[in-house]
C-alpha cells in the first residue's frame, strides 16, 4: 500500500510528541529530524523536503504552539496543514471544453501505465454522463491497440483505431472527424510512449497537439520511478505544456514519493491516482484526504464515494429496511459481499478508517479468500435455505459442504457468524442516517470485516 513505510514512521514520531506535556524547541527539533528522515526514505526531492521541515519548524516552535495545552497535536496539525499545501492544496478538476468535444491529450514513458489510465479515465467520463472516444495513436509498442481494445470491449467504450502503419498524427485526426460524426463529446487520446525521453518522441506530440487541440495534456507518471517521475513530468511540460498529472501504480509502491514532489517541483496538480489493475481502480486525487491517509486519521469520505459508487441506492434502501426490521437472510448476505469486493481490497478499506491506519493493520491478517469461500457456501444452498437458514440440518450442510469444497466446520462457521452479524445490526439499526439519509454503516450493509 502507498505511503505504508511513511504513514507508519510519522505516526511514530507524533506518539512521542503527544506523550509529552509539553514540547520544547528540541523536542521540535528532534521530531523534524524524524520527520525529514521518513520523507527523504519515501523518495520526496529533497529541496521539497526541506522546505517542508523548516516551514513546519518555524511555526511549530512558536509561543502559540509551545505554550498551549496541547502542543504534541498543535504540531501534529500543522504537518496536517502543510502536508495537504504541498499535495496541492484544494482538488485541481479536469476542464471540459465549452463547445465539445473535450479533448485530453494522454502522454508519458512506455511501462507507465498510460494505455490503461487512458481506459480508466474513459470510464470516469462515462460514470459522468459522457460518451467517450478512445483514439489509439499507440502505433509502436506490440499489441498496445489491442491492449486498449481487450481493456475498454467489455464496457462497451469504443476505440478508433487506423492499424499500425498509418501516421499518429493522421490517426489524431481522423479520430476526431470520427467522435464529430458520432457524438461523441470527450475524446481521449492514448498516443505512443518510449522507454526514455527523445526528441522523436516529443516531436510527434507536439504536432498531435496542434491537430487535436487539447483541452487538456495530461502526463501518467509510475509512482513507483520515485524522483525520476518529477523529472520526466518537467521535461515533459517545457515541450508541451501540461495541465495535469496521472499517478500510476500507486498501490505497489510504499514510497510513493512522486506524488508528494510532483506538484512543488513542477506547479503541475496530480489530478487522478490509478491503484490497481481493474478498469475502476482510478480515483480522482484529494490533497486533503491523501494527507489523512499517511498520518493514519483515516478517508472517510472517500470510503463514503466507493459504497455510493458501488451500491446501488435502490438496493441500499431495501437493505436498510430489512436491517431495522432485522429480516436479512443470506440471499442478501451475499449480495452486500458481492457488492464490497467492487470497492476494492478489504485491508485498503479498512485503513479509510480513522485509527485503522497502516500500522495498526501492518500485522492484521486480512484473507481475501474468505469471501471467495463463504460465497461458495451460499451459492450452494438452495433458495429456500437462503432464505430461511434455520432448515439447515445436518444432511443438508454435508450437501452444501461437498457442493461448495469447503468443509462442514466452514458451512457452521458462516452461519454462526452471520447470525452474531444480525445480532449486531439489529443493536446498531438506530445508527444509521435518520429521514431515508443512510449512514455509512447503512452503505456498507453491516459486513463483518474480520
Amino acid at each position: 500500500m502507498a505511503f505504508e513505510n511513511l504513514g507508519e514512521k510519522l505516526q511514530n514520531v507524533f506518539k512521542k510528541l503527544r506523550g509529552k506535556g509539553k514540547l520544547s524547541e528540541g523536542d521540535v527539533k528532534e521530531a523534524m529530524r524524524e520527520v525529514r528522515l521518513a520523507l527523504l526514505e519515501a523518495d520526496v526531492n529533497f529541496r521539497v523536503v526541506k522546505e517542508f521541515v523548516t516551514t513546519v519548524s518555524e511555526k511549530a516552535v512558536g509561543h502559540s504552539v509551545l505554550e498551549s495545552l496541547q502542543p504534541g497535536q498543535q504540531v501534529i496539525k500543522l504537518v496536517h496543514e502543510e502536508l495537504i499545501a504541498l499535495l496541492g492544496g484544494a482538488q485541481s478538476q479536469l476542464t471540459f471544453a465549452s463547445k465539445p468535444p473535450t479533448v485530453l491529450l494522454m502522454c508519458g514513458l512506455q511501462g507507465a501505465g498510460k494505455t490503461t489510465a487512458s481506459g480508466k479515465l474513459a470510464g470516469q467520463m462515462r460514470k459522468q454522463g459522457k460518451r467517450p472516444l478512445l483514439i489509439a495513436c499507440d502505433i509502436y509498442r506490440p499489441a498496445a491497440i489491442k491492449q486498449l481494445q481487450v481493456f475498454v470491449q467489455p464496457h462497451g467504450i469504443p476505440v478508433f483505431e487506423m492499424g499500425t502503419n498509418e501516421n499518429p498524427v493522421n490517426i489524431a485526426k481522423k479520430g476526431l472527424e470520427h467522435a464529430a460524426a458520432n457524438g461523441n463529446d470527450v475524446v481521449i487520446i492514448d498516443t505512443a510512449g518510449r522507454l526514455q525521453i527523445d526528441e522523436a518522441l516529443m516531436e510527434e506530440l507536439v504536432q498531435i497537439r496542434a491537430i487535436a487541440k487539447p483541452q487538456e495534456i495530461l502526463l501518467v507518471v509510475d509512482a513507483m520511478t520515485g524522483q525520476a517521475a518529477v523529472d520526466v513530468a518537467k521535461t515533459f511540460d517545457e515541450r508541451l505544456g501540461l495541465d495535469g498529472i496521472i499517478v500510476s501504480k500507486l498501490d505497489s509502491d510504499t514510497r510513493g514519493g512522486a506524488v508528494l514532489s510532483v506538484k512543488k517541483v513542477t506547479g503541475k496538480p496530480v489530478k487522478f491516482v490509478s491503484m490497481g489493475e481493474k478498469f475502476e481502480d482510478i480515483e480522482p486525487f484529494h490533497p486533503d484526504r491523501m494527507a489523512s491517509r499517511i498520518l493514519g486519521m483515516g478517508d472517510v469520505l472517500s470510503l463514503i464515494d466507493k459504497a455510493q459508487q458501488a451500491f446501488d441506492e435502490k438496493q441500499a434502501a431495501e437493505m436498510e429496511k430489512k436491517i431495522r426490521d432485522n429480516t436479512m437472510n443470506l440471499e442478501d448476505f451475499l449480495s452486500q459481499m458481492q457488492q464490497i469486493k467492487k470497492m476494492g481490497p478489504i485491508k485498503d478499506l479498512l485503513g479509510m478508517i480513522p485509527g485503522m491506519n497502516q500500522a495498526n493493520l501492518a500485522d492484521a491478517t486480512v484473507d481475501e479468500k474468505a469471501m471467495v469461500h463463504m460465497e461458495a457456501i451460499i451459492q450452494s444452498m438452495t433458495p429456500a435455505e437462503r432464505q430461511n437458514p434455520a432448515i439447515l440440518n445436518g444432511s443438508r450442510k454435508r450437501r452444501i459442504a461437498a457442493g461448495s469444497g469447503r468443509t462442514i466446520q466452514e458451512v457452521n462457521r458462516l452461519l454462526k457468524q452471520f447470525e452474531e452479524m444480525r445480532k449486531m445490526m439489529k443493536g446498531f439499526g438506530g445508527m444509521m442516517g435518520k429521514k431515508g439519509k443512510k449512514g455509512l454503516l447503512g452503505k456498507l450493509g453491516g459486513f463483518p470485516f474480520q
